[in-house]
C-alpha cells in the first residue's frame, strides 16, 4: 500500500520527546524525516538511562523512520546545509529556545525566503509570544505550571507527576495535527505558514471541564486520587488481593452494578439515589463499596461486574500491557531489526488508517548514519562531504551507540 505522506520531506531540528514524537508520527506515515543532530553527542536522549545493548531506550522509543544527519550548527557551513535542506522541504520543525533559530539564520522568516511554501513548526514550553516566551519549558515544569500536578494525587497527599511524559507526548501529537492541517491548507491555497505549538497551551486546553467548572462555580478543583469530579463511583477500589477500576458513568450502570455485587439495598439509600447525591456523599459511597470489594479478589469482581455490562477492569502493570492479547492483536508492540539491538521491541503508532497504514521503514538511526546519503541527495560531491567532515561541520561516519555516562 502507498504511504499517506509519501514524498513529504521533513527537516527535524527537535530534541528529547515532544518534537521527536511528532516527527516519528510523520515518519510512520511515510514522510522522509531528516533528523538534525549535534555531531558528537546527538539528541540528548541518546544518553538517557536505561540502555539496551548500550543504546538508550528513550531514543529508541521516539526516533524510528528517520535519517540522522550530524551537523555542527555553530559553523556557517552547517547552517547552509540545513537551509539548503529546508529550501526543498515541505515541513521544518524545531524546539530551540525562543530567538535561537533567528540568530542562526534558520528562523521562519529566513526559511520562508528560500521556501515560501514551507510549513514551519516551533515547539516550546510557553509559546513564542507573551512574557514567558523566552523561558525554557520541560514536561515536569509544565505539569506543575498548568495545574495538572495540583489535580494529580490523593486528596491528602502531595501533588504528583503523571507517570509518563504526558505533556510532551500530547504536544507532539498536537504539533502533528497542526502540521497536517497546515499542509491541507497549503494544498488548497499554495500558502505555507508558521505553527506555534506550546506545552502550556496543550495542557490548558486539556484542563477542559476542570477550568470550565471553576469559572462557572468559583470552586477550586482538588485532587481526587483516581476519582472523577463529576461522577461517583468512577475510580479505583481495593479488592482482597489488589485493586481494580470501576466506572459508573450513568444511573443505569450504577443500578446494574449494585445488583450484580449483591447489594441492591444501596439503591434505596437516599445518599446514593442519584449521581448528584453520590458526588455530594462521595466519601460515604466510596467507603461502603470498598467494604464490599475488600471481601473478594480483583479477578472475581472484574468478571462479575464486566459480565453485568458495567465498565470495569484490572489496573495493569507495564509488563501486563506489553504482553496483553488485545494490545498484541492491535499490533501496538512491534519488532524492529536494529544493528545494535537485535531483539528491539517498541510501542507502535496508534494511527490506524486502513488505506494508507503506518509502516516501519527504518530503525532508530545511529548518530550521523545518513550523513553521506543526505548530503549526496542535496547535491554535495564526495570531495565536498569529505572536506565538511574534516573541518568538523558534520560528524564522522555513523557513530553508533553513544557511550552511556559512567557513575
Amino acid at each position: 500500500m502507498a504511504s499517506a505522506l509519501e514524498n513529504l520531506k521533513v527537516v527535524d531540528l527537535t530534541r528529547t520527546l515532544a518534537g521527536p514524537f511528532c516527527t516519528m508520527a510523520l515518519g510512520d506515515m511515510g514522510a522522509d524525516v531528516i533528523k538534525i543532530e549535534e555531531p558528537e553527542r546527538g539528541d540528548e536522549t541518546r544518553g538517557w538511562t536505561p540502555f539496551w545493548n548500550g543504546v538508550a531506550t528513550q531514543f529508541l522509543s521516539f526516533n524510528r523512520n528517520k535519517r540522522s544527519l550530524g551537523v555542527n550548527l555553530k559553523e556557517q557551513d552547517g547552517i547552509d546545509i540545513v537551509l539548503g535542506l529546508a529550501a526543498k522541504a515541505d515541513v521544518m520543525i524545531e524546539s530551540f529556545r525562543t530567538g535561537a533559530m533567528d540568530r542562526m539564520g534558520l528562523g521562519y522568516e529566513a526559511v520562508r525566503k528560500v521556501n515560501p511554501r514551507i510549513v514551519y513548526c516551533s515547539i516550546s514550553g510557553y509559546g513564542r509570544t507573551g512574557p514567558m516566551a523566552e523561558m525554557p519549558g520541560y514536561d515536569l515544569i509544565i505539569q506543575a505550571y498548568s495545574g495538572l500536578m495540583n489535580l494529580t494525587g490523593e486528596p491528602d497527599g502531595l501533588p504528583l507527576r503523571v507517570g509518563y511524559s504526558l505533556v510532551d507526548l500530547f504536544t507532539g501529537m498536537m504539533a502533528y495535527a497542526s502540521i497536517m492541517t497546515a499542509l491541507w491548507h497549503r494544498a488548497n491555497t499554495g500558502e505555507g505558514q508558521w505553527i506555534d505549538a506550546s506545552l502550556l497551551d496543550g495542557q490548558v486546553s486539556t484542563m477542559s471541564y476542570h477550568a470550565t467548572g471553576y469559572m462557572a462555580t468559583g470552586k477550586e478543583p482538588h485532587r481526587l486520587g483516581s476519582g472523577h469530579p463529576s461522577l461517583v463511583p468512577y475510580q479505583s477500589f481495593p479488592s482482597s488481593d489488589g485493586f481494580f477500576i470501576l466506572g459508573c458513568a450513568n444511573q443505569g450502570l450504577w443500578e446494574r452494578m449494585c445488583r450484580c455485587i449483591g447489594r441492591p439495598d444501596f439503591l434505596e439509600d437516599p445518599r446514593f439515589t442519584s449521581n448528584t447525591d453520590r458526588v455530594e456523599h462521595r466519601a460515604e459511597c466510596v467507603e461502603v463499596l470498598s467494604e464490599v470489594f475488600r471481601t473478594k479478589s480483583t479477578k472475581h469482581w472484574v468478571k462479575v461486574i464486566v459480565d453485568a455490562g458495567v465498565p470495569c477492569g484490572p489496573i495493569n502493570r507495564v509488563s501486563d500491557v506489553v504482553n496483553d492479547p488485545q494490545v498484541q492483536f492491535r499490533n501496538m508492540i512491534v519488532d524492529i531489526p536494529h544493528p545494535e539491538v537485535p531483539d528491539l521491541r517498541v510501542p507502535y503508532s496508534p494511527l490506524k488508517l486502513t488505506g494508507t497504514p503506518s509502516a516501519i521503514r527504518h530503525y532508530p538511526p545511529l548518530l550521523g548514519e545518513h550523513n553521506e546519503e543526505i548530503l549526496a541527495d542535496a547535491g554535495y560531491t564526495g570531495d565536498q562531504i569529505a572536506q565538511l567532515r574534516k573541518r568538523g561541520v558534520i560528524g564522522s561516519k555513523a557513530a553508533g551507540a553513544v557511550t552511556p555516562p559512567s557513575h
